[in-house]
Order: C-alpha cells, then sequence, then structure tokens
C-alpha cells in the first residue's frame, strides 16, 4: 500500500510502464490546470453576475495584455523545469542544485523588470488595441494591481515547475487548491460584499498567489535529501545562467509571438463591440478548461523525456511518445463531445444574457474539433522541449500565430463585411484560430519524425547544444 508521504515525494519517470508513469504524474497536474484556470474563470463569473457585462469585458480583454507583459516570466520558468528534469534523471545533485538555485534568484529579477515595465506601458497598450472607451479604465486599474503584485504568481509557477521537474505533481496540487479556494472567498467577498468591483477580483488573485508561493517554497526547502538549497546555490553563475537562457529565451520568444498574435486578434475583436469582446471572454474561459488536459500532457511528456534523456532511456522516451498521443487525443475527444453536448450550459454561468449564450455557443462550437489537433502539437512539443529542443516549438508558434492566424483572421473579417456586419463576421476570430492549430499540429508531427531533438539533451558534452 502506498504511504501518503510517498505520494508527495519526487517520482522517477525512467522505471516502469511509461503510460501508468504518464496517467499518474498527469492526474494531479491536471487537476493543478484546473484549479488555477479558476483564478480567471471565477473572476470572470464573479464580475459578470455582480457587476455586468461591461465589466466582464473588461477583465477579459486585460488577458492578453498582461500575458505579453508575462514573457520574461515565461523563459525563466521553461529553462527551469527542463535543467531540473534532465539533471534529476542523471542524478546530478551538484548540477540539479545550482539550477534551482539560478532559478529562484532570475525570478526575482524578472519579476521586477515586469512590474516597472508594466506599469509604464499598460494604458498606451490597451489604447493601441483599441480598447473601448467604456471598459478602458476598468481594464487598466486591473493590469496594474496584477502586474504590481506578479511576485506571488511568478514564485509560485516557478516553484511548482522545480517541484514538477523533480517528479512532484501532487504538492503544487495541494497548493492550488488552497490558494484556489481562498481566491474564490476573497473574489466573492471583495466584490459582492464590499462592492470593489473589478479592482476587488485582481487583489483577491494576488493574496491568493502569495499563499501559493510561499507554500511551494517551504516545501522546496524539506527536500534537502534531493537538492542543496542555501545562498551559496542562489549565486547567478554565468553557466547556469547560460544553459536557462538558452533552453527559455526560445520559449519565451513563443510566448511573445503568441502573446502578440493574441493582441492583434484582441485588436480585431475589440471592433467588433462590447458584446464580441464579453463573448470572446466567456468563449476563452471555457477554452481554458478544454485545453489543461492537452497542457497538462504536454508538460507530462517535458518530464518524462527529461528524465529518460538523462538517464539515456532513448527507446523508453519512443514508447512513451506513443501511449501519451493515445491517452492525450482519447481525452481530448471526450471533450470535444462534451462541449458540443453542454457547452450552452457553461456558456450560461457567466452571464444571464441570453443573446451572449447564444452568440458564445456559435463560436464555442467552431473550436472544439480543434482541441483533438492540439493533443497532438502538445505532446510532442513537450518531447522535444524535455529533450532541450525548445527552438522547434518556437518556430511553429511563430508560424502559426503570426503567419497563420493573423492574416487568417484579418482577412475573413475583411471578406465578410456587409451592412449588417461593418468590420465583418466575428466568426473570424475562431476559424484563424482552428485553423492554426491544425496547421501547428501538422507541423509539429514533421518535425518530431525529423528528430534532431534527439541531439539537444544537456548532458551531450556536458553543456546545451546552442
Amino acid at each position: 500500500m502506498v504511504r501518503i508521504t510517498e505520494l508527495f515525494a519526487p517520482k522517477d519517470m525512467t522505471e516502469g510502464e511509461p503510460w501508468k508513469r504518464i496517467i499518474v504524474f498527469s492526474i494531479p497536474m491536471l487537476i493543478g490546470n484546473i484549479a488555477q484556470q479558476l483564478y480567471n474563470t471565477v473572476d470572470s463569473i464573479v464580475i459578470g453576475r455582480y457587476v455586468g457585462d461591461n465589466a466582464l469585458a473588461a477583465v477579459g480583454n486585460a488577458f492578453p495584455v498582461l500575458n505579453f507583459l508575462l514573457v520574461l516570466f515565461v523563459a525563466v520558468a521553461t529553462g527551469a523545469g527542463i535543467m531540473v528534469a534532465q539533471y534529476f534523471g542523471a542524478k546530478d545533485r551538484e548540477r540539479l542544485s545550482r539550477s534551482i538555485g539560478v532559478c529562484i534568484t532570475l525570478t526575482a529579477i524578472t519579476s521586477f523588470i515586469i512590474m516597472v515595465v508594466g506599469v509604464i506601458v499598460v494604458r498606451p497598450m490597451l489604447k493601441l488595441i483599441n480598447t473601448p472607451e467604456s471598459i478602458l479604465d476598468w481594464c487598466a486599474e486591473y493590469l496594474l494591481i496584477l502586474l504590481v503584485g506578479n511576485w506571488g504568481f511568478s514564485y509560485f509557477n516557478i516553484l511548482s515547475g522545480i517541484l514538477r521537474g523533480l517528479g512532484d505533481s501532487l504538492s503544487p496540487l495541494v497548493f492550488l487548491l488552497i490558494s484556489t479556494a481562498l481566491n474564490i472567498v476573497l473574489d466573492i467577498w471583495f466584490v459582492a460584499q464590499f462592492n470593489m468591483g473589478v479592482p476587488g477580483v485582481a487583489w483577491a488573485t494576488i493574496i491568493a498567489q502569495v499563499i501559493s508561493a510561499i507554500l511551494c517554497f517551504v516545501k522546496l526547502k524539506k527536500m534537502r535529501n534531493v537538492f542543496d538549497l542555501n545562498l551559496e546555490m542562489l549565486k547567478p553563475m554565468k553557466e547556469y545562467v547560460t544553459q536557462l537562457i538558452k533552453l527559455g529565451i526560445p520559449s519565451g520568444l513563443t510566448q511573445a509571438i503568441f502573446s502578440l498574435a493574441m493582441v492583434a486578434v484582441q485588436s480585431l475583436t475589440n471592433s467588433f463591440g462590447e458584446m464580441v469582446i464579453a463573448c470572446n471572454v466567456i468563449v476563452m474561459r471555457v477554452d481554458g478548461f478544454a485545453m489543461m488536459p492537452n497542457f497538462s500532457f504536454g508538460v507530462t511528456m517535458t518530464t518524462f523525456a527529461g528524465q529518460n534523456i538523462g538517464a539515456r532511456k532513448m527507446d523508453r522516451v519512443e514508447k512513451g511518445v506513443r501511449e501519451g498521443l493515445i491517452i492525450a487525443v482519447s481525452v481530448s475527444t471526450v471533450i470535444t463531445i462534451i462541449i458540443l453536448l453542454y457547452g450552452r450550459h457553461l456558456m450560461s454561468i457567466f452571464t444571464r444574457t441570453a443573446e451572449l449564450v447564444d452568440l458564445s455557443m456559435r463560436m464555442m462550437s467552431i473550436l472544439a474539433v480543434g482541441y483533438i489537433a492540439m493533443a497532438v502539437t502538445q505532446v510532442l512539443s513537450g518531447v522535444m522541449r524535455g529533450a532541450g529542443d525548445t527552438v522547434t516549438p518556437m518556430w511553429i508558434s511563430l508560424i502559426t500565430a503570426i503567419v497563420v492566424r493573423v492574416p487568417i483572421a484579418y482577412a475573413i473579417a475583411y471578406l465578410t463585411r456587409s451592412e449588417a456586419y461593418p468590420t465583418g463576421r466575428p466568426e473570424s476570430i475562431f476559424v484563424s484560430l482552428l485553423i492554426a492549430w491544425v496547421c501547428g499540429a501538422i507541423i509539429t508531427a514533421i518535425f518530431y519524425k525529423k528528430g534532431n531533438w534527439r541531439k539537444k539533451s544537456l548532458l551531450s558534452n556536458g553543456q546545451v547544444e546552442a
């Protein structure tokens, strides 16, 4: 019988049946990702129900800008997960300890930069994407609060990423469930009880995220049997900073590219008016939950590939990919069916406006099949990242987001202009996203089969291959 303490211990994914390891590792992380998605979803539900559809549009309109401003942090987090997984798989305590230490230090630096830059550029960016004046002040205030308090968000994600790299996906889940419950209580308390409006949900999110970050740090401090965490290890040694940058920058650029595409599409969305903006918020909140299994399997495959490549078990990696694909595609197929059958009930949680529910369901139906394509993309990209090849997924994201999605979205909108739709049909936003997802799956499969990712291990020649 498995003891409770063993569930929270680092997990070695280099032994046992790959599909079992993948599922056992994925389930806590999936629940955790769903819980994390609740942060934004509860914000939207509380705002939509207690303040109104315009306030809901304001919160949703802020996210493309927020994502763009967090790209530096994404670079640190991605590099951290890969380094930790490979050094843990290789049982290299010294390198593992220094990798964790430099990640913690660079997260502090990154958080400070994000805070300073964010405060300066928030309002100009909102005006650049044609944010309606009716929601501009709410958007700006919401973003400023989140950016000033980004430390909790940054450290929770980086520390939970380190724990997952060590094979512990359960501890971050428990901490996240605690902070999610706190966030829900504070959301309702601040907005419904104290009438704080949009700023209330921002403050609730910050407080909850700080608590989860503290819990992760306490857990890491207790894992002294696996690695060392002291002032010496926190020094940003050039070798480890360079490794982290080489691994993380491609993913950071990927996120920047993706976020720029989101900003460009958000500008198009804003041209359709507040109703379509609110619709986009609702669809993206449901989309966030629908995409969670894919993201979970992607991160799981990064850890699985990283540990097994570190242990020089490439045949095991290939077997894990086959089994991981079957699991991910099966789960996404079930999710697609659920969305098509019960999507309208999900949309009605966010608003009492029947017209908005109908519009949101129509748009969600366009995206539903795309989750199967994204399952393929996330699993194969996760394996390439786990091997140390973060450049290939970056280029694929660049092609699908910039070359495919944005031009198609604007082209469809332009070609569908009419008296009823002077700026084009809003379906253009979602049709373009579906096409980008399918193209991404095809391109990712091609590059995975080419196999260049096999040569990118951190342990080849003792350093990262540029």
